[in-house]
């Protein structure tokens, strides 16, 4: 897939608005119920209710809607994140931490939730160049925050000096964004979510604390 040039005009008015809400909707529906590939975009018009050439007043194909609803979650992700993520010089070590604990709980909150579109996404993302940058782009979004939190934990001597905060930070991230796949896309990982929430905050703790001293709780 590529981001295709000409694609038709946004809606202009209420009822269009709605039709490209209905579309969306229902194209969300039947890629989660058949995948990217079986998808048709027949199936997408008759349920959403409406004709064929309807559909493609509004999208150019199937690949620009899939965009479309995948970005719409991916940034429902990122704001969920970022919600929890903003921090202040001024912020207190147990501050600091919790903050990042909480982004990944909600990160994996909201990954549950919208995990059978997750699967499609996880695996058109692997071929499609803008749906990987988007992709891409929250995970640095996620990363710098986690890079400045690791600093400011340094700066306090609750974090290990010797962790590059940028290094370090994507591969927290990294293991935050493919723990949410492998438990709730593949179904490797068999837990409580309050228990695995807690293995994953731990691990991350672990990772940054400073050498001969153990990570609280």
């Amino acid at each position: 897939m590529t981001a295709g040039a000409g694609k038709p005009a946004g809606p202009r008015s209420s009822k269009g608005h709605q039709t490209r809400a209905r579309l969306l909707k229902a194209a969300k529906e039947i890629f989660e119920e058949c995948g990217f590939a079986a998808a048709r975009i027949s199936d997408i018009a008759e349920r959403a209710g409406l004709s064929y050439g309807v559909f493609y007043h509004y999208f150019p194909s199937k690949e620009e809607i899939f965009r479309q609803v995948a970005a719409f979650h991916e940034r429902g992700l990122g704001v969920a994140v970022a919600q929890e993520t903003e921090l202040a010089p001024a912020s207190a070590e147990n501050a600091i931490t919790a903050k990042i604990e909480a982004a990944n709980r909600k990160y994996l909150a909201g990954y549950r939730r919208e995990a059978a579109l997750m699967r499609v996404i996880e695996q058109v993302a692997r071929f499609d160049q803008a749906l990987g940058q988007a992709r891409l782009h929250r995970h640095e979004l996620y990363a710098e925050m986690v890079a400045e939190a690791i600093a400011l934990l340094q700066c306090r001597g609750s974090a290990d000096p010797a962790v590059d905060p940028i290094v370090g930070s994507q591969a927290l991230v990294a293991m935050v964004t493919r723990f949410a796949e492998a438990w709730f896309v593949e179904g490797v990982i068999t837990t409580g979510f309050d228990k695995g929430v807690d293995q994953l905050n731990r691990l991350c703790r672990n990772a940054i604390t400073p050498a001969g001293r153990s990570a609280r709780r």
